[in-house]
């Protein structure tokens, strides 16, 4: 499946909208909490953003991962009208939705579910049972698995796809889909694919045969989380033989889709908090915006949140906060600095499209000092990171002008002082 030409462009601001509204406690009454996202569509749009990715929306139970009724907006949130409204101010704004879709099991207040208890058979084969016995999403009793053979079910999500579709979505994520059987994803999104060839597809995978499950599933991608864990540990332990050989690998998937990169996202410990030192923080963005994919940024990080997730009952509090009521305004002042430099990176990236696709070929690599060449077609970056005490020069032919961060280039030699980092014009770009 080929990605539609409109995701070459894609920069997605990931937001977890019962977070950033404050309604992510079960005992949050109905409200239009939905619409004071309207008040941060400006702030996606200066960060350079082309597209909101939120997560949960529908109906549920607690955090928004154990749905009740997909074709409903969580009365936390608000109703169809704002979603509506959110999705008219987005697109006046340039800016798409993507939907986060909970396909592979529901909440145990799934009406479906419910009956299946009751002894209904018809709503029992929507589950996997075992004699009394359902499975759960890796053993969480609150989350039944639905029955991917089950045919209905495949056309249940196809129909919850095309109607938020209709209604102004531009694609979805598909939540836990490494858990979910391929051939399930070919049959329930034919009819996506027929009735909106424009939608963008993306599957959530943590590990395993990235390219097999985008061939065979008919997703147009997956989330990058091999390349995340190598940005962060990598500059984290100063070792980037780590992330170049994470980046082989990554060039390798670029020959058969292009992934969903990202340094953060609402299931996993800020990058701020990962990369302890501060100064090393702007080098994981860099590369996030230098190499091949599609680029998320989650709320917070573009303004250095930290937050780190715990493995407990509200371990993922402190990744999904509530964002200021009032306005991107009444964000803390220390922030901005950082969110001045995703605009910056953003914006090179946006003058360079051809980063969407570009791999990334090593000239220098040692524990703390990387130089690698961003390339596809005509196009060429080098890239330089340093992690050490001392300057790092090296040599990069073709080298014309520093396009962001600090360097000294002196004919074909760059040198960048400690800790810094550059990203250099090559050739005739």
């Amino acid at each position: 499946m080929r990605e539609p030409d409109w995701v070459r462009h894609a920069i997605w601001w990931h937001v977890y909208p019962l977070g950033f509204v404050g309604a992510a406690d079960p005992a949050a009454g109905p409200a239009h909490r939905l619409s004071e996202l309207l008040k941060w569509l400006d702030y996606a749009v200066e960060l350079g953003a082309s597209g909101l990715a939120l997560g949960p929306i529908f109906a549920a139970t607690t955090h928004g991962y154990d749905t009740v009724d997909h074709f409903r907006i969580d009365p936390r949130l608000g109703d169809e009208r704002d979603f509506d409204e959110l999705v008219a101010a987005a697109h006046e704004r340039g800016l798409r939705i993507l939907l986060d879709g909970v396909f592979n099991h529901v909440g145990q207040e799934f009406p479906a579910f419910a009956r299946a208890l009751e002894g209904s058979a018809a709503d029992a084969a929507w589950f996997r049972f075992d004699g009394a016995e359902y499975t759960t999403f890796e053993g969480h009793s609150d989350l039944p698995a639905l029955n991917h053979d089950n045919p209905a079910v495949a056309e249940y999500v196809g129909d919850v796809m095309c109607h938020w579709l209709d209604r102004g979505a531009a694609g979805w994520r598909l939540d836990a889909a490494y858990a979910v059987p391929r051939p399930f994803w070919d049959r329930a999104l034919q009819p996506v694919r027929v009735a909106h060839p424009d939608a963008y597809l993306v599957g959530e995978v943590i590990h395993g045969d990235y390219a097999g499950i985008v061939e065979e599933s008919g997703l147009h991608s997956v989330t990058q989380y091999e390349l995340w864990k190598a940005i962060w540990s990598s500059i984290g332990d100063g070792n980037f033989f780590e992330l170049e050989w994470a980046m082989r690998r990554h060039n390798a998937l670029l020959d058969a889709f292009v992934p969903m990169t990202f340094v953060g996202n609402h299931d996993v410990t800020r990058i701020a908090s990962q990369v302890v030192d501060e100064r090393h923080l702007p080098h994981a963005l860099v590369v996030l915006m230098t190499v091949g994919g599609t680029p998320a940024v989650y709320y917070g990080d573009e303004q250095a949140f930290r937050g780190v997730k715990e493995d407990r009952a509200g371990g993922d509090d402190a990744v999904r906060p509530q964002f200021p009521s009032d306005g991107p305004a009444q964000l803390a002042p220390y922030g901005w600095p950082t969110y001045r430099l995703h605009q910056d990176l953003i914006g090179l990236r946006r003058r360079h499209p051809w980063l969407h696709e570009a791999r990334a070929r090593s000239v220098h690599l040692a524990n703390e000092q990387w130089l690698f060449l961003a390339e596809h077609d005509d196009g060429r970056l080098a890239v330089a990171l340093n992690l050490a005490d001392q300057p790092f020069g090296c040599g990069v032919e073709g080298a014309r002008e520093v396009l962001a961060g600090a360097a000294d280039l002196q004919g074909a030699t760059v040198t960048v002082p400690p800790h810094g980092w550059a990203i250099i014009g090559v050739g005739a770009d």
